[in-house]
């Protein structure tokens, strides 16, 4: 039995092609997914009928999704992606998939292991003169030293009393934000949506690279979110991953009277343990990383103070 069911025509008509639509107005994403679909066809040769048949999906509805009137249920796309043998991005229409050099990039770059990607990065990221990463085989490293992380872990505490020992200048990137939006970060985000939140991070961090050869920076937890403002992190400061643990992490925001963003959640602490999951695999970027659960501040400001001055080959 065919999937069929799973993918309705908008305007419940049969198979005539451009006529099903007469009189409509066509959904511009659905036309380009069928646009995709026949030239992905094409590319592979297939009959519409061969393609049906091979993807489990009544020849109708394929006619109505190649034509834009086909309004399909992720799975049919799914069953479709897989009888063109290509990604469901392909389909979908992801830019990594936009064009032939696109599509051979990514085939090189399949089921490669993450050090490989990474090497990958950083010599795209110098070729194109973007940086990437702040390489630790590097004999100098930048004298921006950022603090990265999810907030409570001790990035203003921290990043205070180490811009102190250095003599650096200390700059807490959401006051830059801030000063850039003549508005706090909370009213930011409820008027102009976290888009525009990302376009003032960036802006921020741009300045104070270009403003500081020397500093602390600490940055905001989210900013790893963002994937090219983390690249110009990575690739002009030396970073700190300051680690905490989640109990840690929410006795240190309930201290400072800052429940964002769990705050309307009953079950807070599964929340912060599932943003601190979802965020350590980009955090786990950075080139050092220290505990800050592991003891008191002194000593965990001592042992911050070492990693950052051997980094910079600073006496100790």
């Amino acid at each position: 039995m065919h999937q069929s069911d799973s993918l309705t025509s908008v305007g419940r008509h049969g198979s005539e092609g451009p006529a099903a639509a007469a009189g409509e107005t066509k959904n511009p994403f659905l036309v380009a997914l069928g646009e995709r679909v026949r030239a992905l066809r094409g590319r592979r040769g297939m009959t519409r009928k061969a393609l049906a048949l091979a993807a489990d999906v009544s020849e109708r509805h394929l006619a109505n999704l190649e034509y834009g009137v086909g309004n399909a249920s992720i799975l049919v796309l799914l069953q479709v992606a897989r009888a063109l043998q290509c990604a469901l991005a392909e389909l979908i229409g992801d830019v990594t998939t936009s064009s032939p050099e696109w599509l051979m990039i990514r085939e090189m770059l399949e089921q490669r292991d993450d050090a490989t990607l990474r090497r990958v990065r950083v010599a795209v990221g110098e070729l194109l003169g973007t940086g990437g990463a702040n390489d630790s085989g590097r004999a100098v490293r930048s004298s921006r030293v950022a603090l990265i992380g999810l907030r409570g872990a001790g990035k203003s505490t921290l990043g205070a009393m180490l811009a102190e020992d250095l003599g650096f200048p200390f700059v807490e990137l959401s006051r830059e934000i801030e000063k850039f939006a003549g508005c706090s970060i909370a009213e930011i985000q409820a008027l102009y949506g976290v888009n525009a939140y990302r376009r003032y991070e960036r802006r921020a961090l741009e300045e104070a690279i270009q403003i500081y050869p020397e500093a602390v920076i600490a940055t905001p937890g989210g900013l790893v979110s963002d994937p090219a403002t983390f690249n110009q992190l990575l690739a002009h400061c030396t970073t700190v991953w300051l680690q905490a643990s989640a109990e840690d992490h929410m006795r240190r925001v309930t201290a400072q009277g800052d429940l964002r963003p769990m705050a309307a959640s009953r079950e807070a602490m599964e929340d912060l343990k599932g943003i601190l999951a979802g965020r350590a695999a980009f955090y786990s970027k950075a080139e050092f990383r220290l505990d800050t659960s592991a003891a008191p501040l002194q000593p965990t400001f001592q042992a911050l103070r070492g990693i950052v001055r051997q980094a910079l080959t600073l006496p100790t």
